[in-house]
């Protein structure tokens, strides 16, 4: 009830910002520059991870279990011009913690986004497997305090995720906000909807939690599989702000899904019907100028499973720092974005005639 409460507030709060988002002036004037016709080169550097963490009244005091993949870092090289956009990625032979106490993970990320009209359209899958039980001394006593952690290779979380963003605001496009292939000269702000469609899937050749762990009268904490299906419309509210060359941009949205939630034992199923809060929130940040560009883009999507007393919750994390240039393959680019202004006055100022003619007539 508690969650409910807090993301009708959320719901409410957003409203009102898209009143004051609704309520801007409908005809700005070029708002966004584009880089279409620039051959846009860039290279990025930064990393995604999945960490994950099981709360439940285990023995012994024990409130959480927190799971850790062993990413590591990654190197982007993209290339767009007008339609076309390409980028290859990298993994680095370097793991970011020690195998000894994380061991290995393997994972894939892969995604699709693409716009239309006042929509953006968000495609993605990824898998990770191979985590690392931390303060796993506290319930195995053949593990020490020194070595730390259980490693469970076996486990592995998929997720699949077909999102759809409705912008009210016209003027904002997430190709300026993300500011590889545009960049705005100005403010803008505006309320966004984001439709979701969520698989989310963890699963292991043994039961997911340890032994020590677990309980005979429960059978939830023997499951080998826990997975969900979510389905909703997610409020939101996006901000970018210009300042002389400096982009800052933040999108946030809290709401509440329909989850439909299952857990596998033995190879028998249990499903059962719910919602769950989704909270998801991109930044990004740094110097956009008409040549080049350098700027820190993250974003995360916290995912929640609910059964009972026990509560599966993972966070999608991806951080990068992102730097390229911009070649120009026309100088029309600058006399065009003057024609498109000048035509755009000469539009509001016939509005604004035949508005007070009609005023005129009236009288």
């Amino acid at each position: 009830m508690s969650v409910f409460k807090s993301c009708l507030n959320s719901a409410l709060f957003f409203a009102l910002l898209a009143f004051q988002s609704f309520a801007q002036k409908l005809d700005s004037v070029d708002v966004i520059d584009s880089y279409r016709k620039h051959v846009v080169l860039y290279t990025d550097f930064g990393w995604s991870t999945a960490p994950m963490s099981i709360h439940y009244p285990f023995p012994d005091g024990i409130k959480k279990i927190q799971l850790r993949n062993n990413f590591k870092p990654v190197i982007g090289l993209g290339f767009a011009y007008k339609w076309m956009a390409l980028r290859f990625n990298i993994s680095l032979p370097v793991s970011a913690r020690t195998k000894a106490k994380y061991g290995k993970s393997n994972y894939l990320n892969l995604g699709l986004e693409f716009g239309f009209r006042n929509m953006w359209f968000d495609i993605n899958w990824h898998s990770y497997q191979g985590f690392a039980m931390k303060d796993a001394y506290r319930w195995n006593d053949s593990i020490t305090k020194k070595e730390d952690n259980l490693i469970r290779q076996d486990i592995t979380t998929y997720s699949f995720a077909i999102n759809a963003f409705q912008f009210w605001n016209n003027d904002f496009k997430m190709q300026a906000f993300k500011g590889k292939t545009a960049s705005y000269s100005e403010d803008v702000r505006s309320f966004y909807l984001k439709y979701v469609t969520f698989l989310h899937s963890i699963t292991s050749a043994n039961p997911i939690l340890p032994t020590e762990l677990r309980d005979s009268t429960q059978t939830k904490l023997s499951a080998t599989t826990i997975g969900s299906i979510d389905y909703g419309v997610v409020p939101g509210y996006a901000y970018v702000r210009r300042w002389r060359s400096f982009q800052f941009g933040i999108m946030g949205g809290l709401g509440l899904v329909l989850q439909g939630k299952y857990y596998t034992i033995n190879g028998a199923n249990r499903s059962f019907m719910d919602f769950a809060p989704r909270l998801d929130i991109r930044m990004t940040a740094g110097l956009n100028r008409p040549k080049f560009f350098c700027f820190l883009y993250g974003d995360f999507d916290n995912k929640t499973i609910h059964f009972e007393k026990l509560y599966y919750i993972q966070t999608y994390y991806n951080v990068k720092l992102i730097v390229g240039f911009r070649i120009p393959t026309s100088g029309k680019r600058e006399k065009e974005k003057e024609e498109r202004k000048k035509q755009k006055e000469l539009e509001n100022k016939s509005k604004l005639s035949s508005v007070f003619n009609s005023n005129q007539y009236l009288l």
